[in-house]
């Protein structure tokens, strides 16, 4: 059960717990083709190809991890990168990985909230400071709902992700609050349920799929099928 009183702060994910992200990286990712094809059609030919994707992708990520450590966590860098490898290994401009990336950045942040997020937003913000955690590359203020977070953290400006509970304690910390005192709600098992508990924070987990919770060792602090479920414990 929630320990209500000793909340003082909340932290929300943003992917797949306030919109779903799959939907906006598929609309993005085909955005991002259909300029390739018009600007730079080798590259787009390799963009067309899932395997030799993938392999660029992989290449990508890993010379990131070996070579430029504080990008790791950097998925807008990453994408970026890959971008560039493309056109390189097709003999096309790797300046066009910036436009081709601004094309993709953009497609991605026109995210359909699901149904409940606004209405959660607007009644948790009216009472709580919340601060936006992610792993992801998101921008509040291009979605348009910025004016309801006092802070933001993500992997990308910390240079360390979820589930480590130094982002978790950053979190806190940018509202001037102890760990123990914020309520963390998100989709994730791993990544947002262990990570908050792990920070000792309280812990809501977003299951709007009715998974089954895969870990014996620590459960949630709470399981819910919807955001509007929390609204109704907490206000």
């Amino acid at each position: 059960m929630l320990h209500i009183p000793s909340i003082q702060a909340i932290s929300l994910d943003l992917d797949d717990t306030l919109w779903p992200i799959w939907p906006a990286i598929e609309r993005a990712e085909k955005a991002l083709l259909n300029w390739l094809c018009e600007h730079a059609p080798m590259t787009a030919a390799l963009f067309a190809s899932h395997t030799a994707l993938r392999e660029i992708r992989e290449h990508v990520a890993d010379v990131m991890v070996k070579q430029r450590p504080d990008l790791r966590h950097d998925l807008s860098a990453i994408r970026r990168e890959s971008i560039r490898l493309a056109l390189y290994r097709a003999k096309e401009d790797p300046m066009l990985a910036e436009p081709a990336f601004e094309v993709f950045f953009a497609h991605r942040n026109k995210v359909d909230l699901y149904e409940d997020a606004l209405p959660a937003l607007q009644a948790l913000s009216a009472r709580y400071p919340l601060v936006a955690l992610s792993n992801g590359n998101a921008q509040l203020g291009i979605i348009g709902i910025d004016r309801y977070f006092k802070a933001s953290i993500s992997a990308k400006d910390f240079g360390i992700s979820k589930p480590d509970p130094r982002i978790f304690v950053a979190a806190a910390g940018a509202v001037d609050v102890q760990p123990h005192q914020v309520l963390h709600i998100g989709d994730d098992a791993a990544l947002d349920v262990l990570g908050a508990l792990n920070a000792d924070m309280q812990a809501v987990w977003l299951n709007r799929d009715e998974k089954l919770w895969p870990y014996d060792d620590k459960k949630p602090t709470v399981e819910v099928g919807s955001l509007a479920d929390v609204c109704a414990m907490l206000l």
